[in-house]
């Protein structure tokens, strides 16, 4: 029978219980820790294993990032009012103190912010994305670490996020739809299939690695059940070969983030060794050390490769749940044309019905002066049966892939009518629709129960907001407005 150590909870501040190691130690707690987990944390940390262990006394950290492609930080802060203390490695990024069920605001149905572990929003930062970019994430759900690159990207370049496990693609799509970018192709696809179909194309690629889960104690008691030794051993023989896999899809000149939230250096120091012993044309670059930010451990590595360039981040020196960073480079320069990379698209295409049925919508709904030119770009609409989508202005070829949205959706052509999705309506601005009902948040979360709504005015199409951001449609007639809150995202009264 597995053993466990119970660790002692206390009021003391993180800092103040991480000074007092020896007492913790013997203390109770409802974590229970592998003693394996435990002796090998003792080898590799030796005398700091008595402050890791007490900070698996504290519950873990809850973080928002704000959606910065609505809100700035500062704005945000001024419009809750919530205690937030800032994350010393993302801008965008607070700890939540005081709020209770954020999740359940009608800012987070908005997309204003994310729900996200503090220490994973470090990853997004070290890949250093750049407006324009043309970036691959990986291994995508639920979502975090795309909404933060479709940030960071700020409009502009191309996010294809790819999920490898069908069941969670869902979740994936909702998150983004959410966070209201447009410039965002959604994939279903093993990383091998994509390595084969596309090549070297990606300006910068992340593969936040499937991992046995150890950053997860605190938050998962699966991740607890499931460790073992053996389970190390077999991350880490999957994590090389998506890795190889990951690198073939980064042009010459590009960057690869390998990521972790497990502390094994198998998973983590052992892996990026290894990779750059059989790929010289790949180099580690610094990450740039932020509070809370300690080198990856070299002598972990049994290697002669800087692995003090990655980063940790450990639960007993952050406020954070854990992660390894390390940042890749493929050397050579960018000599990929466009024409390499841009998929072609018929510009001349004639009108289906489709097409004339969203044409009609935008001169309905939409404000001719506000809206986006490319929301008619026939160049970027594309049709998949009665759906419409508007993909990314650049993109490859993505011809034989599982593509499961190639751009965002705009809506659904139905007999007589067009039907704009939950997804347009969280990526337009107020000035962008003629119609707007801007709603209080006791009345939007009314909405968001999925309760009709009054207001007189000009019949069809509406956006509802909440506090001047976007929540979904509404669709009026007389002084009724029909509520088109999406009946699977609907929430029961509180």
């Amino acid at each position: 029978m597995r053993r466990s150590l119970r660790i002692k909870r206390s009021s003391e501040s993180l800092h103040g219980q991480i000074d007092r190691r020896s007492s913790t130690l013997a203390g109770m707690s409802t974590i229970n820790l592998p003693q394996p987990f435990i002796s090998r944390m003792q080898t590799l940390l030796g005398e700091e294993v008595g402050a890791f262990v007490a900070s698996y006394a504290f519950p873990s950290t809850a973080g928002l990032r704000v959606n910065t492609g609505k809100i700035p930080a500062d704005a945000f802060r001024q419009l809750v009012q919530w205690e937030l203390d800032p994350i010393p490695w993302s801008p965008a990024g607070f700890r939540i103190l005081g709020e209770d069920r954020p999740g359940r605001h009608p800012f987070h149905a908005a997309g204003l912010y994310y729900l996200q572990e503090p220490s994973a929003m470090a990853v997004a930062e070290a890949l250093d994305v750049q407006p324009g970019d043309l970036v691959l994430d990986l291994a995508a759900s639920p979502g975090g670490k795309a909404t933060h690159i479709a940030s960071l990207l700020r409009g502009t370049g191309t996010l294809i996020a790819n999920e490898i496990i069908g069941s969670r693609i869902k979740p994936l799509g909702e998150n983004l739809e959410r966070w209201g970018v447009p410039n965002t192709i959604l994939l279903n696809e093993e990383p091998g299939r994509l390595a084969d179909r596309l090549g070297p194309v990606f300006d910068r690629v992340l593969l936040d690695a499937p991992c046995s889960g150890e950053g997860m104690f605190r938050k998962s008691p699966i991740a607890i059940r499931e460790w073992s030794p053996e389970h190390v051993a077999g991350s880490a023989d999957r994590q090389a070969k998506i890795l190889v896999e990951a690198a073939r899809l980064v042009r010459p000149g590009g960057h690869l983030l390998y990521s972790t939230c497990t502390f094994a250096p198998e998973e983590n120091e052992q892996q990026i060794a290894r990779f750059l012993d059989l790929h010289p044309e790949w180099e580690l670059v610094r990450i740039p050390l932020r509070p809370g930010f300690t080198p990856a451990r070299h002598d972990w590595s049994g290697s002669d490769h800087p692995l003090e360039r990655a980063v940790r981040i450990w639960p007993h020196v952050a406020h954070g749940e854990g992660h390894f960073l390390a940042l890749l480079r493929r050397s050579g320069g960018n000599d990929l044309e466009v024409s390499d990379v841009v998929s072609e698209r018929d510009t001349n295409k004639p009108v289906s019905p489709v097409l004339a049925a969203w044409i009609r919508f935008v001169e309905e709904t939409l404000n001719p002066e506000a809206f986006p030119v490319n929301f008619t770009n026939r160049s970027q609409l594309v049709e998949q049966k009665e759906m419409l989508f508007l993909a990314p202005n650049e993109s490859p070829a993505l011809h034989g892939l599982r593509l499961v949205r190639p751009g965002l959706p705009l809506g659904e052509a139905k007999p007589g009518r067009f039907e704009p999705s939950h997804a347009l309506a969280l990526a337009l601005r107020s000035d962008e629709v003629r119609e707007v009902l801007d709603l209080s948040v006791a009345e939007a979360k009314r909405f968001l129960q999925g309760e009709q709504l009054r207001s007189s005015g000009s019949p069809g199409w509406l956006l509802v907001n909440v506090e001047g951001f976007a929540l979904g449609w509404g669709k009026r007639s007389g002084d009724v407005v029909k509520n088109h809150y999406p009946k699977g995202l609907r929430r029961n009264p509180e």
